[in-house]
């Protein structure tokens, strides 16, 4: 495996190549998606029929962090200035901003509070159960996981684009490393990562063609150092969870330092990372972000049901990989489209999966809600890792319980999904 690649050397010479981008837990833009879904968590714990829309902007500098908080609450939580603070504090210390070295030090940060009720024309069309906007929404799957012979199962059985996996496991690696290992502690809070993959002529994942990391270290690590480490878990993560045995270039930071980062470097900013949480771009993607909006914003909610229908139609077996979008106006429950498109891998027509995904799925926004639980799941978990081909259930590293129930396969809707007679019966009542 090569640990550095000059940039003359980084040609493309094969066309069937697919790039995944994720993000790390300090990368700015990830931290405010953080926050605002940490703020959508407190007030639905609190009021589980809240209504929030919530932004943040994030910006520092070498002894100075400001965090802006905006849009459109409506609770009966107490969300008091106080309790913002300790919001937003809370969350850049479990990021591991707690030093100005780092690009910022959560005890030192001044929030500015813009935050105002919904507006009452939205709520009388969301209060009836109607989508809190219009849009359209995609929802993704594959089945290149289960050909992954060595890997783990939780690996086969996610159902995702593996370089969109990859990415984000590659910097849950790194945000949790060994902590008996001489660089334990040397790393920052801001990474990033991109993993491309090739594919042969039917879309079939031949391996991992090169593997790009952004990884923010102190002033005292060398380059080389950093690049001896990461290949170290490049290695282990394809081999032990993934059964890749690809040699892919490594390439690490690729202006050879990074040292600076955090909200010191870069502003961040809310839904700005939204083929991150999505699908790495192997899949479109509405435009809507999901964090800071309660599941009446079918930004998220509808999002969340299209993957878990795609996931069906592909775990089912009706096809080999599967994307549903769906379209709503605000103020309307149904849907006004429903589309499947199966890439010519489908054993029946898309038009005959669609007519299965519409009569054994209710897109309706209160209908998501209850059948995949939102009103009790923690957001700001997902803001981090992507949103899809997680773990149904998880222990996060606090030691909690994390449920994904849109990764969550049903058995009864995997049968009739693959048995028509089942299908036409229901139909039928």
């Amino acid at each position: 495996m090569h640990s550095w690649v000059a940039k003359e050397m980084m040609t493309v010479e094969n066309d069937n190549l697919m790039s995944a981008e994720a993000v790390g837990r300090g990368h700015p833009d990830k931290v405010c998606d953080q926050i605002s879904d940490k703020i959508v968590d407190y007030c639905m714990r609190k009021d589980d029929h809240s209504r929030v829309a919530v932004e943040t902007l994030i910006k520092g500098g070498s002894d100075w962090c400001n965090v802006v908080l905006a849009g459109e609450i409506t609770t009966r939580a107490k969300l008091t200035q106080e309790v913002l603070e300790k919001l937003v504090k809370s969350t850049l210390q479990d990021i591991g901003y707690d030093n100005w070295s780092k690009g910022c030090d959560y005890r030192s940060v001044t929030i500015f509070n813009y935050i105002s009720k919904q507006s009452p024309d939205i709520a009388q069309g969301v209060d009836t159960g109607g989508a809190g906007d219009q849009g359209i929404m995609f929802g993704y799957a594959t089945n290149e996981t289960l050909r992954l012979q060595g890997a783990a199962d939780e690996i086969r059985t996610a159902l995702a684009p593996i370089p969109h996996i990859l990415a984000h496991r590659l910097l849950v690696a790194f945000e949790n490393p060994d902590p008996g290992h001489p660089l334990a502690g040397k790393f920052g809070p801001d990474l990033k990562s991109q993993v491309t993959a090739e594919y042969d002529d039917n879309n079939n994942f031949v391996g991992i063609n090169r593997v790009i990391l952004a990884i923010q270290h102190h002033e005292d690590v060398a380059l080389a150092t950093v690049q001896s480490y990461a290949n170290g878990v490049v290695r282990d993560l394809m081999y032990d969870q993934f059964g890749v045995k690809s040699r892919p270039d490594v390439i690490v930071n690729g202006t050879g330092k990074f040292v600076v980062g955090g909200p010191r470097a870069d502003a961040g900013l809310t839904g700005r990372k939204i083929i991150v949480d999505t699908y790495g771009g192997l899949s479109r993607h509405g435009g809507g972000a999901f964090s800071g909006k309660d599941p009446t914003k079918v930004d998220r909610s509808a999002a969340y049901a299209a993957r878990w229908a795609a996931k069906h139609v592909v775990a089912a077996g009706l096809a080999s990989r599967c994307e549903i979008q769906l379209a709503y106006v605000i103020g309307w429950s149904e849907p006004v489209s429903i589309h499947v498109d199966t890439f010519g891998t489908g054993i029946i027509s898309d038009e005959s999966i669609c007519n299965r995904v519409k009569s054994l799925f209710d897109f309706t926004p209160n209908a998501i809600i209850d059948r995949l639980n939102l009103r009790s799941t923690n957001f700001s978990i997902a803001a981090h890792g992507g949103h899809f081909g997680r773990t149904p259930s998880a222990i996060h590293q606090e030691g909690s319980v994390v449920q994904f129930p849109w990764e969550r396969l049903d058995a009864d809707i995997l049968r009739d999904l693959a048995c028509t007679q089942t299908l036409k019966t229901k139909v039928s009542q």
